[in-house]
């Protein structure tokens, strides 16, 4: 795992921007089409305001969800409308390409019909991920247990609102070229030193074929990280 501490969230945003629209590109040129899951909060949605005004091959983009609230489909608090608001709807991503979970269905209906979406995908190009405060990373929470021979996985008792939920899986999101996690605000502080530290989080669960880059902001930095000054 890469570590790389910034200034601040803005520091952040700007910096994953430029490794997603880099990893798209070699992606778009190497294989044609550039596979990439996006991830819910306040950091990745300025990363998405920021990567719309690139001039990126956006006819060769995919979208897919790291996961999902089983809310209505126009629910402000789910990960596809904020993707829309802040990207898709101003970029030329063709709309099937988009694959947005249809967890307005219930966690069980909306596995079964991600899961098809995702059975001939090859591993993504790239995974962008957060860590919540008690160290869980898309739908995966802290005391839950992950199967370890499924792609998508319901969620039906998250500590936070709404307790029902779809999420990749581990090994799902562990399917990935490039591993991408932003990290902002004091509040993340703790549990990145429980990350750092080896403890058994849902976050420290993922992994990348080729490499995982964690971009954190000054705030987020444990005191004990040795590049943070």
């Amino acid at each position: 795992m890469q570590w790389t501490v910034l200034k601040d969230p803005e520091a952040v945003a700007k910096a994953a921007c430029a490794r997603i629209v880099q990893a798209s590109r070699e992606a778009i040129r190497s294989r044609g089409s550039f596979h990439i899951v996006l991830a819910g909060g306040t950091t990745p949605a300025h990363t998405y305001a920021l990567l719309a005004e690139e001039d990126c091959d956006w006819e060769n983009w995919h979208i897919w969800f790291g996961d999902e609230r089983c809310l209505p489909a126009d629910d402000p608090d789910r990960n596809s409308v904020m993707v829309e608001n802040m990207l898709t709807s101003k970029v030329a991503i063709p709309g099937q390409q988009v694959h947005i979970i249809a967890a307005e269905s219930g966690p069980e209906l909306a596995v079964e019909q991600y899961t098809l979406l995702l059975e001939k995908l090859a591993p993504f190009d790239m995974v962008l991920l957060g860590i919540g405060e008690d160290g869980h990373t898309a739908s995966l929470f802290p005391g839950h247990e992950f199967a370890n021979d499924r792609a998508v996985l319901p969620v039906y008792n998250a500590p936070k609102y709404p307790a029902q939920r779809v999420t990749l899986s581990p090994v799902m999101l562990s399917r990935c070229r490039h591993l991408l996690f932003m990290v902002t605000g004091r509040s993340k502080s703790a549990a990145v030193s429980r990350w750092q530290r080896g403890e058994k989080l849902p976050v420290s669960l993922i992994r990348a074929i080729e490499d995982a880059v964690v971009l954190i902001d000054r705030q987020a930095a444990p005191e004990n990280n040795p590049d943070n000054g």
